[in-house]
């Protein structure tokens, strides 16, 4: 665990006992500082009784509290959180602020910082596995994997890899990364800001952060991540801002087995501009883009069976996300795409997809958004108004033929049938699985009631 005498004898509240929140209340506790907890499920107040005060910091007296940590999760625009922290002059803050604070306290590390709407995580996991490959002492956190609080400090020459959402940024104000990326930007979140521009612009605070002297990556697909880029090129000169699109490495990609489609192609070329700028030569990284083994629920490779591949990108909730999933499989006389979409809406309409509807031989429409997107998509291909997930992969399997793809890629939030992204990616995992090995049972489990638990 990260702990820092800058903490000690300090008084700080923390709202929200998930993981990043129970992570940061324990590392403040062991760092010595006074903590007032709070959680409207008791579960995890329970587990700091007698350690931490327990109030919600909402309501009760803030005066000479350095900080409230909140989770990711909360609302700043509409908890009463912020206007009431605010009456004390007390920050609003996250565990990556912590981790921000903490640094001077650690032995001499590097920090990258990657954040973008879509390939922010892929692109954070390959980055720390291209470094690890390199022998190099690395940790992975953020908003992905263990809360960086939560990882035992690296010794010196260590390299910390976050990923950074829009919401941990707004709640860190002094992270000063060696190296700051930007892959792109897409209408997202917009219940949480104040419109696309809101939304972009606390992106862009990651790199008003950093030093003048520090690196800022971009990718180059979209025009509001070029316009901070340029931005940044103004601020601190061109040679300190990289953009990168990948069309140097079109040669190297059949050789990644999980990096492909193009979107994956950019999300290389932002991890070979982080690794040489952290002193790696080609020789290091190009071992390692292929031996890049991928994430689970992004453009996983779930099986093949009978010729047919079963690909589960259950992580692309929104429809800028899925649109490269369907780019991956371009049209081909010995293979089809049978696309499962569907789930909790963040939008009315799939444009960002429409270019690559060619692609798609059949789509079966699942849960809130079925019978909006079965309409939306009935002039293009066929559709299948499946509802349920198992009644969509058993009918895409029996359309399937030897080296067709079935491809869960749903283009929405996962709330209105699963408890989260990744439940929906493994109950499709768990009924490919048995409809494969024909186990009645595990299929019975999963699909009855198992899809909405």
């Amino acid at each position: 665990m990260i702990t820092s005498p800058v903490f000690s004898g300090k008084r700080y509240a923390v709202l929200g006992l998930a993981r990043s929140g129970m992570t940061a209340a324990e590392s403040l506790l062991a760092s010595g500082a006074q903590v007032t907890a709070w959680d409207t499920r008791e579960e995890p107040r329970r587990l700091l009784e007698g350690r931490a005060d327990l109030a919600d910091p909402a309501v009760i007296d803030l005066t000479g509290y350095a900080g409230v940590v909140v989770s990711p999760g909360v609302p700043l625009n509409s908890h009463p959180i912020a206007a009431h922290a605010a009456r004390f002059g007390v920050p609003v803050i996250g565990d990556i602020e912590l981790f921000a604070l903490a640094r001077p306290n650690l032995p001499a590390h590097r920090v990258v910082a990657i954040t973008g709407t879509n390939g922010k995580s892929t692109t954070t996991a390959l980055v720390h596995h291209v470094l690890q490959s390199a022998a190099l002492p690395v940790r992975m956190g953020g908003n992905i994997g263990l809360p960086v609080l939560g990882q035992n400090p690296l010794g010196p020459g260590g390299i910390y890899v976050l990923e950074l959402s829009s919401y941990q940024i707004d709640l860190t104000h002094s992270l000063e990364a060696e190296v700051a990326v930007l892959l792109n930007l897409t209408p997202d979140h917009l219940d949480r800001y104040d419109g696309f521009s809101g939304y972009a612009a606390s992106k862009a605070r990651l790199f008003a952060m950093q030093r003048p002297d520090q690196i800022a990556v971009f990718g180059s697909g979209d025009a509001k991540t070029l316009a901070i880029a340029q931005r940044e090129a103004q601020l601190r000169g061109r040679d300190k801002v990289r953009t990168v699109d990948g069309k140097d490495l079109i040669g190297l990609q059949p050789g990644w087995p999980s990096l492909q489609g193009p979107h994956n192609l950019q999300n290389a070329a932002a991890a070979v501009a982080i690794a040489e700028a952290l002193g790696l030569s080609e020789g290091q990284w190009r071992p390692a883009l292929a031996s890049f083994r991928g994430l689970p629920h992004r453009m996983e490779r779930v099986a093949e069976a009978g010729g047919v591949m079963y690909i589960n990108d259950s992580k692309a909730t929104n429809p800028a996300s899925t649109a490269p999933a369907l780019a991956a499989f371009p049209p081909h006389p010995d293979r089809r795409i049978h696309w499962i979409v569907g789930g909790l809406p963040k939008g009315d309409r799939l444009d960002e997809c429409a270019p690559w509807f060619g692609n798609v031989a059949a789509a079966y429409t699942i849960g809130d958004a079925g019978p909006m997107y079965a309409d939306l998509l009935s002039p293009y291909m066929a559709v299948s108004r499946s509802e349920m997930m198992c009644d969509a992969i058993q009918q895409a399997r029996a359309a399937a033929r030897p080296g067709d793809v079935v491809l869960l890629s749903p283009a929405c939030a996962s709330f209105d049938q699963f408890r989260d992204y990744e439940a929906r990616g493994d109950a499709f995992r768990q009924i490919v699985h048995a409809l494969i090995e024909d186990d009645r049972a595990a299929l019975a489990a999963v699909c009855r009631p198992g899809e909405t638990s």
